[in-house]
């Protein structure tokens, strides 16, 4: 009505699902890291849980953004497009040195099938069917119940770094985080501080 003052009607915020990661047990990644019977499938998965890559950037990489001198991987044009260096394992990189001897890729690290044709070189990624694929098939071989996808090796390598004492300034720009807050997730998943959270059963018959 005339005269009255505009009133704004507030709703209220609808809260976002804070639910926290799932994360594997070091144990977990073992049995995953060996289960599949291809060495590419193998490699893809140590690089996916080693450098805590994306889907496609893993997709992403090439032959000269692997510098086995330097013990790094560039990573080109991740999330933001921005690119960053990740250290590499002295494991993985004897497992790539076999897989690049034996699969003799050419452009692309992980190859794909090309898309559209009969026959012809293979100059198309790896797909991202195909990683995932990969991921599934290991979590089913290696009789691990969590459900977990691609990015659980993310947040696991994440985790990992946290309770082996790296700091989260120095998590968030492996990962190539934008924002610290999106790495604080996982001060509320890693087992670390200044004492190891315990239940009371673990005391409760102990005096």
């Amino acid at each position: 009505m005339e005269g009255l003052k505009d009133k704004l009607i507030e709703l209220p915020a609808i809260k976002a699902d804070k639910r926290l990661p799932v994360v594997l047990s070091r144990e977990e990644v073992q049995r995953l890291l060996k289960a599949p019977k291809l060495l590419k499938h193998r490699i893809l998965l140590g690089l996916l849980y080693g450098c805590g890559l994306r889907c496609f950037e893993v997709r992403n990489i090439r032959l000269p953004d692997l510098d086995f001198d330097r013990q790094v991987l560039h990573v080109r044009q991740g999330k933001g497009k921005k690119d960053r260096y990740l250290p590499l394992s002295q494991m993985l990189i004897r497992g790539l040195k076999n897989y690049i001897a034996a699969e003799q890729p050419d452009l692309w690290l992980f190859n794909g099938k090309p898309e559209g044709r009969a026959g012809g070189d293979f100059d198309s990624r790896y797909s991202q069917a195909g990683v995932q694929w990969a991921v599934r098939q290991a979590r089913k071989d290696a009789g691990i119940a969590k459900e977990m996808n691609v990015h659980t090796l993310r947040h696991t390598y994440a985790t990992h770094l946290l309770e082996d004492g790296l700091d989260i300034v120095s998590i968030k720009d492996l990962l190539g985080h934008a924002c610290i807050q999106t790495t604080m997730v996982y001060l509320h998943v890693a087992q670390c501080g200044r004492r190891k959270p315990f239940s009371p059963l673990d005391t409760l018959y102990a005096r």
